[in-house]
């Protein structure tokens, strides 16, 4: 007699089967989980800039805020790192808007529902918000 090694056909189709229904259920959580991970990111570096844009104004004689987002990373020391100074970070876009006597920030995705799916924005008052306007809901 002889003695047979390995799988047959039906028992590997059934380990593939199990395999992709696995993938299936976990590659949207895990996309998902991205999405979140940045918006978090995009919410956190808001409330980063709003605080330097503010230290940046303290600083000054007389006090104005700076007139462009890299004035913020190339000071020294620097108020923010130099990634977010250059307007991209972890998938967002930030779009900073200065006069002496007040700003704005605007992060957009980068690739919306890739990277984002919300916008957000800051101004002088330190509130960051939903949206691309002073009309957003708040963020708490």
């Amino acid at each position: 007699m002889r003695s047979k090694k390995g799988f047959t056909l039906v028992e590997i189709m059934i380990v593939v089967a199990i395999i992709v229904l696995l993938a299936a259920i976990a590659i949207p959580n895990l996309l998902r989980a991205r999405l979140s991970a940045n918006e978090a990111t995009a919410i956190a570096a808001m409330r980063t800039l709003s605080t330097a844009a503010e230290s940046f104004r303290a600083g000054q004689s007389p006090p104005a805020y700076p007139a462009v987002l890299s004035c913020l990373s190339n000071t020294t020391p620097p108020y923010i790192d130099s990634v977010l100074g250059g307007g991209n970070k972890s998938g967002y876009n930030y779009t900073y808007t200065g006069s002496g006597t007040s700003y704005t920030v605007v992060a957009v995705p980068l690739s919306e529902n890739v990277t984002g799916v919300r916008s957000f924005f800051v101004d002088s008052s330190g509130v960051v918000r939903v949206g691309t306007t002073t009309a957003g809901t708040p963020i708490e």
